[in-house]
């Protein structure tokens, strides 16, 4: 599937968080809401992402966001690194790669010539109307949460 465009309705989920809680993206109509995809728990690019956005986090809450990190890594695997890491917000476990593939985000990946299939580090704004307010390609882990809190200012004016 491809990428949802800007203001289309965010696909509705439900996936399983760290603590084996359902979550449901509807769950959240009402509230700004980051939806992050990253490849893999406790890899590097991984964990600055969740380390800033974690460190940012009481910016994102003064604002009302919710912020749900997705990955296709287990429950356990999600508890471990949000334990470690001391993460405040949800990781979702999407296993079974249904949600990466409604997002469009799981695809072909090339890493020092290998090519292989992956999450790609991709992250939507989703509006209080749950539609998608805006797209973040490419992201760059130590810059995204401060992007996305200026972007959410920004739309709150």
């Amino acid at each position: 599937m491809e990428v949802p465009k800007i203001h289309s309705p965010a696909p509705d989920f439900t996936l399983p968080d760290q603590d084996g809680e359902n979550h449901a993206l509807s769950d959240y109509k009402g509230k700004w809401v980051l939806l992050y995809f990253y490849p893999k728990d406790d890899t590097p690019g991984c964990t600055i992402e969740a380390c800033a956005i974690r460190d940012q986090f009481k910016d994102f809450k003064s604002i009302g966001a919710v912020v749900l990190g997705v990955s296709t890594d287990s429950v356990a695997s999600h508890k471990k690194f949000a334990t470690a890491y001391e993460l405040p917000f949800t990781l979702l476990a999407d296993v079974n790669k249904e949600v990466v593939g409604m997002y469009g985000v799981f695809g072909e990946k090339k890493f020092m010539g290998k090519t292989y299939m992956g999450t790609s580090r991709t992250s939507f704004l989703i509006n209080p109307a749950g539609n998608i307010a805006k797209v973040y390609e490419k992201v760059k882990p130590e810059k995204h949460a401060a992007e996305v809190i200026a972007d959410l200012r920004a739309f709150a004016q």
